[in-house]
């Protein structure tokens, strides 16, 4: 355990930190999941309106650091290439 009170503070601001970009992080594998399981049944309506809504949820979490602007990048254009591959 830290013993400088600065070090203490940043210990308690480092669980709460992690803990809100764990669940931001878990919002965008629950992003992911829902295009890929609309894909999987094979409803194109609902996959493209999943896809949009994923993309905002994934850019707006690589605005904020939690994932690399190229991750962010590579996981729309899987899933963009997946909903096409449908067609």
């Amino acid at each position: 355990m830290a013993n400088i009170a600065s070090a203490r503070k940043r210990a308690r601001q480092a669980v709460k930190q992690n803990a809100h970009n764990s669940s931001l992080r878990s919002r965008l594998r629950t992003a992911i999941k829902s295009v890929r399981k609309a894909v999987a049944a094979g409803d194109k309506g609902v996959a493209t309106a999943q896809l949009r809504a994923s993309t905002r949820v994934i850019d707006s979490i690589a605005d904020k650091n939690i994932i690399h602007k190229n991750a962010a990048a590579r996981h729309k254009s899987r899933l963009a290439a997946a909903l096409k591959r449908m067609a």
